[in-house]
């Protein structure tokens, strides 16, 4: 008997025990709307609950180098803060300031690692800190979200980790999606009506995150791990053909990226989101010389210009007949895309080209040069070529086929950025990741692919209003798009072909100029032949002045995959308005109560009567507006709307 006592005693000591092990954490945003629980003990689990209910249920992160032998985790120190400041963005992607307000839990380990957690109005996010010195590999990262198996998602599905991160979002119920289906970031899903956005910022020095799931309404991060055996196949193309048992080689502490979830309940609250930013690491230098703009885009096309007396080509005249384009109707840049060189070798041009040349000839017309490069032939020739680049008056690169984002290749991003910021270059990263962040850290990397965009509509009528509708909620939230809009041959679906020299796009002429408004790039591509451009005057007279920085952004009405409207304020005081639906007709009424005091006149574009049958088909009109305007639109189907501001005097 004294032996079952004494056995029972044993037991609830050891449970006792267990108990005290357990550290408990609790973390509120600052409206206390959102709630984060952690526990540490022999893991770490944390819960995320809302006024919806339980948005993330209990679920683990682990983090291991090679030189941690301990199964459990033993706090040493923790410490909670608080912050609400004001973020001066240098170049103005959604507004000219951030409000940055959150709640912040630091834990500090045994194992000289830390853990960091922020809770925000509209989401949460943590990161590791490693306080090691000397060389160590990092083996694994343990990131699970455990959601509501009957929520659904947009998935942004992968075959493998060498892709250009270029995809349509499948509409998975999320417990259908089982450990096949790898996804990139981000990744959108909704849960009780709330939705929840995964991405990641302050990727540097270590390999991206992706997406599998498990199954049962629960998905787990991923990792390319480091390469091993890496092989050429192409002028551009290098591939892994085997990889190491650890994701990252570090030397020294170091803070690793930010795992994000913004939490929004209405679904323009995801455009206005910029965690991304906020989490990012600030820049270092002067980049005052940083000059966003739009571009004049020549591969979409392949330079297939007509009605002028020269033969049109990758040649100087046809550059030139580009660069007069561009100074009549004020648009900052020109591309010299794929073949204005070798692409073996960035200083031996195509025959007729001389990019010194061209580059006086522009200046003497206020426009500068962007020229495109492919990474391989980059990395080989990085400071000669980019020496030359400067000589030449160059102010941009356009850098494509990457393709991979493990940290090999995540360190030649920024090695990227810093030599082009070196030499006062901008970049537009192509064949690339999703962005995380480094428009605030680099902000010379104005924008970047990684997107399923206008590019393909080349080939194939993949991307259609119920794709570009679904972009501002997935891909644009983690960062500038190079989507590279503006084409003028606009087809309804049934009328849509393949046409690699004069591409259509599906949707209406006014789609195609509502995206200027709600697609973000400081960098922005009109995609079309200047030749269609000068028979649009009318659209002309928009696409000159719409800019590509915005001093505001407030979000109007949207729903994720159907419809976006949404109103910008540019630097200048203007206001632009865009609005976009899929292939459903719909009226909206918009809300124009973000107007100042002031009158004023409203210049709207929108799609004619017979745009849902000819999508070229569009209306002009002007009109007054002010604060108190309820002003009702029509798209038709595929349709789109766009308005200019303007104070009356």
């Amino acid at each position: 008997m004294l032996f079952k006592h004494t056995l029972l005693l044993s037991w609830l000591l050891l449970g006792t025990a267990v108990t005290f092990a357990q550290k408990r954490f609790s973390l509120s945003s600052p409206d206390k709307a959102i709630q984060l629980d952690v526990s540490v003990g022999e893991s770490i689990f944390y819960s995320v609950q809302s006024e919806s209910g339980e948005l993330i249920g209990k679920s683990e992160i682990a983090f291991k180098t090679d030189l941690d032998k301990a199964k459990s985790w033993k706090v040493s120190k923790s410490q909670t803060s608080s912050r609400n400041a004001v973020l001066q963005p240098v170049i103005y992607q959604k507004s000219n300031s951030i409000q940055d307000n959150y709640n912040q839990l630091h834990v500090d380990f045994s194992n000289s690692l830390s853990l960091e957690w922020r809770v925000y109005n509209n989401g949460i996010a943590w990161r590791w800190i490693s306080n090691r010195n000397g060389s160590y590999k990092v083996v694994d990262e343990k990131a699970e979200f455990s959601l509501d198996r009957t929520g659904r998602s947009w998935y942004p599905q992968e075959d493998d980790f060498y892709s250009h991160n270029e995809r349509t979002y499948k509409n998975y119920r999320i417990d259908s999606i089982d450990a096949k289906k790898l996804a990139s970031l981000p990744a959108l899903f909704e849960v009780k009506g709330t939705k929840l956005l995964l991405t990641e910022s302050g990727l540097f020095n270590y390999a991206g995150m992706w997406l599998r799931g498990k199954g049962n309404g629960a998905l787990r991060a991923v990792f390319p791990h480091y390469p091993k055996e890496k092989a050429v196949t192409s002028d551009r193309d290098e591939k892994v053909n085997s990889r190491e048992d650890f994701i990252a080689k570090i030397n020294g502490p170091q803070s690793f990226p930010w795992r994000i979830v913004m939490i929004e309940k209405e679904d323009k609250g995801l455009l206005s989101n910029q965690l991304v930013y906020q989490l990012a690491k600030p820049s270092a230098g002067d980049y005052s010389w940083v000059k966003p703009g739009k571009v004049q885009w020549d591969w979409w096309h392949y330079n297939n210009i007509y009605g002028v007396d020269f033969r049109a080509g990758i040649n100087n005249d046809t550059y030139k007949y580009y660069i007069d384009f561009a100074s009549k109707n004020k648009i900052e840049y020109v591309l010299l895309d794929e073949g204005w060189c070798d692409t073996r070798d960035l200083l031996k041009q195509s025959p007729d080209i001389n990019v010194e040349e061209l580059a006086r000839y522009a200046k003497s017309r206020n426009v500068e040069l962007i020229l495109w490069t492919s990474w391989l032939v980059l990395d080989k020739q990085l400071d000669v070529a980019l020496d030359q680049f400067a000589k030449w008056g160059i102010k941009g690169i356009k850098v494509d086929f990457m393709q991979r984002d493990d940290q090999d290749m995540v360190n030649y991003y920024e090695k990227v950025s810093r030599a082009a910021a070196a030499r006062k270059m901008m970049v537009d990263f192509h064949g690339a990741y999703k962005p995380t962040g480094w428009i605030r850290t680099y902000p010379n990397v104005l924008t970047s692919e990684g997107v399923f965009g206008n590019e393909i509509s080349k080939f194939t009528g993949a991307i259609d209003p119920e794709h570009t509708t679904t972009l501002p909620f997935t891909r644009m939230v983690a960062g500038p798009m190079d989507f590279t809009p503006g084409g003028m041959l606009n087809v309804q679906k049934d009328a849509f072909a393949g046409v690699g020299g004069e591409p259509m796009t599906l949707g209406t002429r006014c789609n195609q100029m509502a995206m200027y408004v709600v697609f973000e790039s400081p960098l922005q591509m009109l995609c079309d032949l200047p030749t269609h451009y000068y028979k649009e005057p009318d659209c002309m007279k928009f696409l000159s002045a719409v800019p590509v920085e915005w001093v505001k952004t407030i979000p109007l009405q949207a729903k994720v995959g159907d419809y976006v409207a949404v109103a910008r304020q540019a630097k200048n005081g203007d206001w632009y308005i865009g609005a976009m639906t899929d292939w459903t007709a719909r009226n909206l009424e918009l809300d124009l109560s973000f107007l100042g005091n002031a009158k004023y006149k409203m210049d709207v574009w929108k799609d004619g009567i017979n745009a849902d049958r000819n999508a070229k088909d569009f209306k002009m009109e002007s009109l007054e507006v002010n604060r108190n305007t309820k002003h009702k639109i029509s798209m038709t189907t595929g349709g789109g709307w766009v308005a200019r501001l303007q104070i009356t005097r």
